[in-house]
């Protein structure tokens, strides 16, 4: 479905654009737009790979177990049904750091790895647990400290002090992650009770 939307605006874009003779405007948007993309990217490769080689020395060396027994207290109530020491908890931990430093890329590998391993621990194969929703509500809301990548996206943009956002943005993530987190809750309370109610 959205394929179709993406083709429908391309398609109306070039057909607006042919109406009013300016099609070679389209075709140089398109071709700097693909550039400056690919200049991005490159450019926040470096940040990427340096995250993913740390955490991959972290994940052999052992310290990522750890973490996650240190903060099995804090994510503990959160998903009561993961065992401390399961590697569901360590993926887990490594995608919300990685959220934390505003890294959103580089956690998405731990985020697919943390559903993967929550999937062998569900008891409904194919049906979200408990605890891949909550953990898909923390990492949608996104609570970051340091949003290194938006950071670094606008100073490549140019912007005269890239570091300007943390504030907002960590007003808005924690905002946003913990009404995730109550909503959460309540869905979860009223199913419990829809489900006493049965008979």
């Amino acid at each position: 479905m959205l394929n179709l939307v993406w083709l429908a605006l391309i398609l109306s874009g070039v057909a607006v654009a042919a109406l009013r003779g300016q099609v070679d405007a389209v075709t140089d948007a398109a071709t700097t737009s693909a550039s400056g993309a690919v200049e991005t990217a490159i450019a926040l490769a470096g940040v990427m790979v340096l995250w993913l080689g740390l955490s991959r020395i972290a994940e052999r060396s052992g310290l990522i177990e750890a973490l996650a027994r240190r903060m099995r207290p804090l994510l503990g109530p959160l998903f009561p049904g993961v065992p401390p020491d399961h590697p569901a908890m360590g993926a887990m931990m490594m995608n919300l750091g990685a959220n934390l430093l505003g890294l959103g890329s580089a956690a998405t590998p731990f985020g697919l790895r943390a559903m993967k391993e929550l999937e062998r621990l569900n008891p409904e194969k194919g049906t979200a647990s408990d605890a891949m929703i909550t953990f898909l509500v923390l990492n949608t809301g996104g609570f970051s400290l340091v949003p290194a990548m938006m950071i670094g996206l606008r100073a490549q943009a140019g912007s005269r002090n890239p570091a300007e956002i943390v504030g907002a943005t960590l007003v808005v993530s924690l905002a946003a992650t913990l009404a995730g987190l109550g909503a959460d809750a309540l869905f979860r309370s009223a199913q419990r009770k829809r489900a006493l109610r049965r008979p």
